[in-house]
């Protein structure tokens, strides 16, 4: 395989991605449409990740709900990195047909077309799926039992009470989530990501295609949109610390996520590109340690050096999962991954490269006024 296209390639993952592969000796295509949530308003002027990629690649500006565009993208094409798509948990359960229709349908489309060509060479696909379609991910109960609680009553946040408890009220004890965990989103967003999978994974198959599927954590690093206000607490904390405006901390700040190193998601990505041994299966991509939110907000002050007030607030957003962390069995197993960067390590090289940057304004106020007006934010 030596031409490789990848949708949304414009976008953190993406561009990181296309970057490492085109020193590997591959010819990179990207389809992407310049979303201004990601990118801004000027995009070609502007975006510190369009502007990384450019003039070393086959660049297509399009969309991956139109049919014209995948058909000049997959031309002469070995393999898809299908990273495009709609992010962001909370947006997701207002914008539902958006999330829906790029999602979802830009993948269907995909096999779509794959499925009825007679000209295409892919041989494999890899699809961006997300922890978040674990929900609220794996535990142990009082008698050592595994379980899958459900998802967090608005009633029971509300009374201040954010730990999952088993059906008498008793503490779970979270453990780290495999592949072979219970899949049962708690947002359109995981939903959408599910149905992409799935699709990936069974479709592929039929037309003689390898499919691989990546559980990403959250991904973060050099790069990153700093001005999207739906995806990212490291941008969103930094962009208000650089301002020295006083951080919300939602529900208790012990809520907590794996944070994996953009260099690592690339690593892993490529090794799904590389390796036979990624064929038809399913990995979890992150470091295998959660970190709590108001850590990361004390981290984040200590590395800009300016001390801001943290508002340990009680809000809470519906859809938000408390914590998951990556068991990484499989992937060491198989594909011999090992992230590299530990997240303080990782972190100050993220706020190494966002001193670099201008403060960005973004409509963090207005989404969070957006939430509350939809009934989503408490």
């Amino acid at each position: 395989m030596k031409n490789i296209l990848i949708t949304g390639g414009a976008g953190f993952i993406g561009s990181n991605l296309a970057l490492t592969l085109l020193k590997r000796g591959y010819t990179v295509t990207i389809l992407d449409n310049l979303s201004p949530q990601i990118h801004g308003e000027k995009a070609k002027e502007q975006s510190y990740l369009y502007l990384s990629i450019k003039d070393k690649v086959h660049f297509i500006e399009g969309s991956v709900t139109e049919k014209a565009d995948w058909e000049k993208a997959l031309i002469n094409q070995d393999a898809i990195i299908h990273l495009a798509a709609e992010t962001g948990t909370g947006q997701s359960m207002y914008q539902i047909a958006r999330y829906s229709d790029v999602n979802i349908g830009g993948t269907a489309l995909m096999l779509d077309i794959l499925a009825n060509s007679k000209t295409h060479q892919v041989q494999k696909v890899i699809i961006a799926s997300s922890r978040s379609i674990y929900g609220e991910g794996k535990y142990l109960n009082k008698k050592g039992e595994i379980v899958y609680p459900h998802h967090r009553a608005a009633e029971q946040m509300s009374n201040g009470q954010f730990d999952l408890l088993d059906e008498e009220g008793n503490p779970l004890s979270l453990q780290a989530t495999d592949e072979s965990s219970k899949i049962h989103p708690s947002s359109v967003y995981g939903i959408t990501k599910q149905n992409q999978e799935q699709m990936i994974m069974t479709v592929c198959p039929t037309i003689g295609i390898e499919p691989v599927a990546y559980r990403y954590q959250n991904v973060y690093g050099p790069g990153q949109s700093l001005q999207n206000p739906y995806t990212g607490i490291l941008s969103i904390f930094s962009t208000l610390i650089r301002s020295h405006k006083a951080i919300n901390i939602f529900e208790d700040g012990k809520e907590s996520r794996d944070f994996v190193y953009i260099d690592d998601v690339v690593q892993a990505t490529l090794l799904g590109l590389e390796k036979e041994e990624a064929n038809g299966q399913v990995f979890n991509v992150g470091t295998g340690v959660s970190t709590d939110v108001l850590t990361i907000a004390k981290l984040l002050i200590e590395n800009y050096h300016i001390d801001v007030p943290l508002n340990i607030s009680g809000n809470f957003r519906l859809g938000d999962i408390r914590h998951n962390y990556a068991d990484l069995s499989k992937i060491n197993t198989l594909l011999a991954y090992k992230p590299l960067y530990p997240f303080e390590e990782g972190l100050r090289k993220f706020c190494q490269w966002v001193i670099t940057q201008s403060i960005m304004e973004n409509s963090y106020e207005a989404s969070i006024n957006e939430m509350r007006a939809k009934g989503l934010l408490k």
